[in-house]
């Protein structure tokens, strides 16, 4: 197995967010399969690596795990000599990758995506690890909806959130959560709406790691189903559809939850997908394909034709011009 090296453009401070704690949670679980690293290429930090002192050392046989979406296709430009592992959270960024570059996907979603994008390149998926600390504890539920407010749209937290607000306790988070399972265990209904703020982002969302996380705890959930959501949510089943045709029949339907409704009790079976033990034993069968691939790539070139526009073009001419034969000739018997 040759060494990884994901890249970040940085650990702390501003580029602290939910895809980062999932891009270095995907690191610890590579270190069980590999040696890994984290390597920042923006800014410089203590005791960890800089992209511009690892890429000086020759003769490294590395893999580099890209996975920042707006800084995919420059990195990817300056990597092109090594070899790359695209680990796609969101998708819609527009850009395309060789088919020297194998993808690992979170969604199946974005994995539908990149077959599309990238049709000759390796694609894989591994979702998102749902943490052994994201479970029902039985506690008292003293929190009748609770709503985080990043990534939430307007229409909920200016329209449904304040009319809740009159007829229940209402919890809306505005910052980061220490012990956010903990949260999870005291809610009875968890609010969910990011079509908007990712539609306004002009990405998809990638994963959506809180509504899982939220009914691993019990917590009845309301959420949008867009892009990866979708991958897990099944509404009428394991959670309700947010935002459905109007505010007054959102309002009915989550106080009905709020008052006759108890915790989700769904198996395990259902969250073993997301669990540390299939996510590494994943990984390892990934890691090792990919390995096998980089072995091989560069004594082959890719031939393959892609699906440019130029192509498509021409294979569009060419099934039009076959209809129209086709017709011609059925109307002559």
């Amino acid at each position: 197995m040759r060494k990884l090296y994901f890249l970040v453009p940085g650990t702390a401070g501003k580029f602290a967010c939910g895809g980062l704690w999932a891009e270095l949670k995907t690191l610890r679980l590579a270190q069980q399969v590999c040696p890994a690293e984290v390597v920042t290429y923006r800014q410089r930090e203590k005791e960890t690596l800089f992209l511009d002192d690892v890429l000086q050392k020759r003769g490294e046989d590395v893999i580099f795990v890209i996975s920042w979406g707006f800084d995919v296709p420059k990195l990817a430009a300056r990597l092109k000599p090594y070899n790359v592992v695209y680990h796609a959270h969101s998708a819609e960024y527009g850009f395309k990758l060789p088919s020297s570059v194998p993808i690992i996907t979170v969604s199946r979603n974005t994995m539908g995506y990149w077959g599309q994008r990238s049709p000759h390149a390796l694609i894989y998926y591994l979702p998102n690890q749902i943490s052994d600390e994201f479970q029902n504890l039985s506690l008292e539920r003293d929190i009748d909806v609770l709503v985080q407010a990043r990534k939430s749209s307007e229409y909920l937290l200016k329209e449904l959130v304040p009319a809740l607000q009159q007829q229940c306790n209402v919890c809306v988070v505005n910052s980061y959560v220490e012990d956010l399972a903990g949260l999870f265990n005291r809610a009875k209904v968890y609010l969910y709406d990011s079509a908007e703020y990712w539609a306004t982002q002009g990405v998809s969302e990638g994963f959506g790691l809180q509504p899982m996380e939220a009914i691993a705890c019990g917590c009845q959930v309301f959420s949008s189903v867009n892009s990866g959501l979708s991958d897990y949510l099944d509404p009428g089943f394991n959670c309700y559809k947010i935002a459905g045709y109007s505010k007054e029949f959102d309002i009915q339907r989550i106080l009905k939850v709020v008052h006759n409704s108890a915790p989700v009790n769904l198996s395990e079976q259902f969250f073993a997908e997301y669990r540390t033990e299939n996510i590494v034993q994943r990984l390892q069968r990934i890691l090792s394909d990919i390995n096998y691939f980089f072995d091989y790539k560069d004594q082959y070139s890719s031939n393959i034709q892609a699906l440019t526009p130029l192509r498509l073009t021409k294979l569009r001419t060419q099934r039009i011009i076959a209809k129209i034969k086709e017709r011609y000739f059925n109307s002559k018997t």
